[in-house]
């Protein structure tokens, strides 16, 4: 294949020369040749690819051919490590009831809570559960944990982003609790979802507030982003 490639420039290297053109074949380490193809169709020259040899052979006037060659050389380089984040999410419940507590506020997150409570006078605060996920910078995911009563907490992103250096953009959040019920499949009986969530890197952010199934109760939502190192 590469043999015929060169063949193919060659054949038309005397009738190009003869018109004040030339040609010539440049090989990529990193940049896709088709979208090399496609980013240099306005530089005068034209332009083939071939990915299995991971070459672009360049056809038109010399001028042209090296404006094109010193954008080839800009563009082929590797691309920037995309980072992962660390995502945590935590259900927090308030209520005003005093069945036993089904967890303990973790010492990390009681001056978050001891906020709520300015707020949120409710009698008792507790912590129903944890999910954690990790995320490449772009992407999304999704974590459940197990709950009693037949529930399962969710957790889910639709992609994360580095916003500078520690800026952290979420978009797509939803959280909440969910209940089996017929026909085979859980439904959010709790769950708070957001469009956006802006947060810096090691904050503790309270994401939003649900309504429960029972009275006189209600899921708080407080998340932490790191950045993985």
């Amino acid at each position: 294949m590469k043999t015929l490639v060169l063949i193919a420039v060659l054949a038309c290297s005397a009738a190009a020369q003869q018109e004040g053109r030339s040609q010539t074949i440049v090989p990529l380490k990193y940049l896709d040749p088709i979208a090399a193809q496609n980013l240099l169709r306005d530089f005068g020259v034209d332009i083939r690819a071939d990915r299995q040899l991971k070459v672009v052979a360049l056809n038109g006037r010399p001028a042209a051919i090296e404006t094109a060659m010193a954008a080839l050389k800009q563009l082929d380089v590797p691309a920037a490590a995309q980072k992962d984040i660390d995502l945590t999410v935590f259900f927090v419940v308030g209520r005003d009831d005093y069945e036993p507590v089904t967890g303990a506020i973790p010492q990390e997150l009681q001056p978050t809570v001891a906020t709520l409570k300015q707020t949120f006078p409710y009698k008792t605060y507790e912590l129903l559960d944890a999910l954690s996920l990790r995320s490449r910078a772009g992407s999304g995911a999704t974590a459940t944990g197990q709950l009693s009563g037949a529930k399962l907490s969710s957790f889910s992103v639709r992609s994360v982003n580095l916003e500078g250096d520690n800026l952290i953009r979420i978009d797509g959040l939803h959280a909440g609790i969910k209940a089996f019920h017929t026909g085979n499949q859980y439904v959010d009986v709790s769950a708070i979802s957001t469009d956006i969530v802006d947060t810096k890197e090691g904050q503790k952010l309270v994401v939003g507030r649900a309504s429960m199934e029972a009275r006189n109760r209600a899921l708080f939502l407080i998340l932490i982003a790191k950045i993985s190192q």
